[in-house]
């Protein structure tokens, strides 16, 4: 509640005019608060405050907790996530004692004219990456996780009957069938979607002209919360863009077009090591995806700027990660000689750049799309490789996968393991990605319509789920991990909605 006040103050100079009102004479006690609203209301401040109200209640944890709980509650969670974080640190470290390479230093006057000069066309001149590696790759980041152990519970023993046979052995509250059918209740197969195509072209152009009119009074209510609600059904493709900024909180204008120039600015005086990740990592990616390859230019300058954005920091008030941080010589572990690297605090690693690829579908301007993925990734993204006990947090989403398969396919995942093939090695890429890179970009859309209406990521659990059941019969006939993984490859063909519907409400078996 103070950063809502802290914004009511600091957003909302009265004016002279204003002042006058209420030291006027028809200004009555008994009607002072019906008043208020209506003035509120008529200047645009009511949706302005419901949605501040909105942002700080869907992201942060209750202020009563300590700070550590607020974080994460876990301890074994705590500890094994500062495990991990030593360990990207260590590697980004050897990789500058093997390179010969500073993790910051200073551009040259002529380095930053030339950078400045070619802002626009980065993918056609990048430095030499071949002696560059990511920090860490998703696989390594399941080993982890696989590893995980509650020293009081110590996970379950191997011979309980109800133990689980999937990778994450971590006794982890996850939701119900029950309760994850009543979460998503308006995915529910009687339900009219965006993103069906089993209706007639006369039914389905109704509804879709239905939802375009919808949307358009939604947008001109300017309420956040009214748009994450729209949102759990699926966005029209017109209205999307604008949508997702409402739920996102992002309104552009000159401040956020200035703090963006200060960011570019940042990137062209200082050279860090982490800009070779980027360019690496969306070489790797995005680059040589047949949707993503036409943005490389923007996924540059999104990713260089949000790299030195000391903003993303608020995150770490709630997330159970630490800012990466850096030590002088010998100071190693003493906080003041501590400086936090890069200044967003987060290491990019292989596949970072698919948070972004998506949104360059729906915002042209890069200053736009630079917000739309801040608030992207620090109300949701930062879950997914971060070890945490959140119900969206990537620990929770891969056990609710196992378990949720064992449930619906028991004799599929007992095959696939007995064949070397245990299906989280094969769905994690999924999950830690938020399926962009492997999904048809209509389709990826849709879903994270539904993520940001139901502000969870456990649609990435179901849907991962559901994949599997749809490709069961093929499953059934592999005989290794490769050939499962043959089955899996392609997913370009499949088809979101009704599949989060049939896995949610019984239709998959």
């Amino acid at each position: 509640m103070n950063k809502i006040m802290e914004y009511d103050v600091s957003s909302a100079t009265p004016s002279k005019r204003h002042q006058k009102e209420v030291q006027g004479d028809d200004v009555r006690l008994s009607t002072l608060s019906e008043d208020l609203r209506n003035a509120l209301k008529k200047s645009g401040w009511k949706a302005k405050l419901q949605n501040a109200v909105y942002r700080e209640m869907s992201v942060l944890p209750s202020a009563a907790l300590p700070p550590e709980l607020r974080k994460e509650p876990v301890a074994y969670m705590r500890r094994a996530q500062a495990q991990w974080e030593k360990r990207v640190m260590k590697s980004l470290n050897s990789m500058c004692t093997e390179l010969g390479v500073t993790l910051c230093q200073k551009r040259s006057p002529e380095e930053q004219k030339g950078l400045l000069s070619k802002w626009s066309e980065m993918g056609s001149d990048e430095p030499d990456l071949s002696r560059f590696r990511p920090v860490y790759a998703p696989k390594d980041f399941l080993e982890v996780l696989v590893h995980l152990q509650d020293p009081e519970v110590l996970n379950f023993d191997p011979g309980h009957p109800c133990r689980p046979w999937g990778l994450v052995q971590v006794p982890l509250e996850i939701s119900t069938s029950e309760q994850l059918s009543q979460h998503f209740k308006e995915l529910a197969l009687h339900e009219q979607q965006t993103g069906l195509e089993d209706v007639t072209p006369l039914t389905s152009e109704s509804f879709e002209v239905q939802r375009e009119k919808l949307a358009k009074k939604v947008l001109e209510t300017d309420e956040s919360l009214l748009a994450q609600h729209f949102a759990r059904k699926g966005c029209p493709n017109a209205q999307r863009a604008a949508l997702w900024l409402l739920i996102l909180n992002v309104s552009m204008g000159a401040e956020e077009i200035q703090k963006y120039e200060q960011l570019k600015s940042a990137v062209v005086q200082q050279d860090l090591l982490v800009d070779n990740l980027i360019y690496k990592d969306v070489k790797l990616t995005a680059s040589n995806d047949d949707y993503y390859f036409v943005f490389e230019d923007f996924l540059y300058q999104v990713l260089l700027c949000f790299s030195r954005d000391t903003k993303v920091l608020s995150h770490f008030e709630h997330n159970s990660a630490t800012p990466s941080k850096t030590y002088s010589p010998g100071k190693m572990g003493v906080e003041e000689f501590a400086t936090v690297y890069p200044p967003s605090g987060v290491i990019p690693f292989h596949g970072f750049t698919m948070y972004v690829a998506p949104l360059c579908f729906l915002y042209h301007e890069p200053h736009t799309l630079y917000y739309a993925f801040h608030q992207m990734y620090v109300r949701h993204f930062f879950r997914l490789h971060s070890v945490s006990s959140h119900p969206s947090g990537i620990v929770a989403l891969c056990l609710l996968f196992e378990t949720t398969l064992q449930r619906l396919q028991p004799r599929l995942f007992h095959h696939l393991r007995d064949i070397g093939a245990q299906p989280l090695r094969i769905a994690f890429k999924w999950l830690v990605r938020a399926f962009s890179g492997y999904l048809a970009t209509d389709q990826l859309l849709l879903l994270w319509d539904r993520l940001l209406g139901f502000n969870s990521l456990e649609l990435l659990a179901v849907l991962a789920v559901a994949i599997f059941v749809l490709r069961a019969e093929n499953l059934m006939e592999a005989a290794s991990l490769a050939s499962a993984e043959a089955v899996l490859a392609d997913l370009s063909t499949v088809k979101v909605v009704p599949l989060l519907q049939l896995a949610l409400f019984g239709g998959l078996k």
